[in-house]
């Protein structure tokens, strides 16, 4: 009896150590699964914009070696001007894997030395979003600290552990250098703050 009752405690001892192992690469694997690939990432922007692969997908090399694979994106379009200070409004839909597509609207004031008016399309990396409410906020960024790579600008974002990495290319005259934030929200609003 004795050596029964030490075998089933052994294997039961084994089963829960063999699980216990096997737990963590499961959860491993479905979390870069809800990550979007290099590859992706620059035919999607491609597409989107419009333009070469070549193009945007040196743009998109950049930000991913950078910050690595994103788990959604936003695709968009925006419009903004500024005459020291300055004002943006975008609209878009935030993408993620096995999720349906959310309307997502945003908005921001700037101010620094920057001039003129654009219109832009926007697609948008956007990494350790594990929960849709953590868009919802301000997300302040400075815009002549970005790049340009193929004619479209990047810059970073961030506000706690979520970063944003809006891409840009559009038409008009801008320039300067500027100081502000975005503010994601679920409907469009007018006021910018």
């Amino acid at each position: 009896m004795s050596v029964s009752v030490f075998h089933r405690v052994l294997m039961s001892g084994l089963f829960a150590l063999i699980a216990f192992a096997v737990t963590p690469a499961r959860a491993d694997e479905a979390s870069s699964n809800d990550k979007f690939s290099q590859n992706e990432m620059a035919n999607a922007v491609s597409d989107f914009f419009g333009t070469t692969t070549e193009g945007t997908a040196q743009a998109v090399e950049r930000v991913f070696s950078d910050r690595g694979e994103p788990n959604a994106y936003i695709r968009g379009e925006e419009a903004s001007g500024a005459f020291i200070g300055g004002l943006r409004y975008g609209k878009g839909e935030l993408i993620r894997k096995g999720q349906p597509p959310v309307l997502v609207y945003w908005q921001g004031p700037s101010v620094g030395f920057d001039f003129g008016g654009n219109a832009s399309k926007v697609f948008v990396l956007v990494y350790n979003l594990d929960n849709i409410d953590e868009l919802y906020h301000r997300f302040p960024g400075p815009e002549a600290a970005g790049y340009f790579v193929a004619g479209i600008g990047v810059n970073y974002q961030q506000k706690d552990n979520v970063i944003l990495a809006p891409m840009r290319t559009g038409v008009g005259l801008r320039g300067g250098v500027n100081l502000g934030y975005l503010k994601y929200t679920r409907t469009r609003n007018w006021v910018p703050f």
